[in-house]
C-alpha cells in the first residue's frame, strides 16, 4: 500500500499574497453570555471602551453577530482562542 503525496509550491507573491488578505473575528449571539461579560471581555482583550463594548453587545443581541476585529488570520486566531476561553462564541471569517 502506497500513498502519494501532493506537495504544492506557492510562489513569494502568494505567499505575501495570503498574509496580506483580512480576516474578521466575529463575536456570534448566544443564551448563556451576559451582557456584562460580552463587555468585560471587548475592553480587556480587544481594548474597546465600555461604550463601544456596549455598543458590541447590543449589536450581537439584536442582529445576531458583530464582526469586532480585522486583521490577519494568524492574530484573529489568537484573539478567537482567548475569547472561546472567555466563553464567548466566535469565528474566523
Amino acid at each position: 500500500m502506497s500513498t502519494q503525496v501532493e506537495e504544492q509550491t506557492l510562489t513569494l507573491e502568494e505567499i505575501l499574497s495570503s498574509l496580506k488578505e483580512m480576516h474578521r473575528l466575529i463575536l456570534w449571539n448566544d443564551d448563556f453570555n451576559t451582557f456584562d461579560h460580552v463587555i468585560y471581555c471587548m475592553m480587556k482583550y480587544l481594548d474597546y471602551t465600555e461604550s463601544q463594548a456596549e455598543k458590541i453587545a447590543w449589536k450581537v443581541h439584536n442582529e445576531g453577530k458583530c464582526a469586532v476585529l480585522e486583521g490577519s488570520f494568524t492574530e484573529m486566531e489568537i484573539y478567537r482562542k482567548i475569547l472561546q476561553q472567555e466563553g464567548l462564541t466566535v469565528t474566523v471569517d
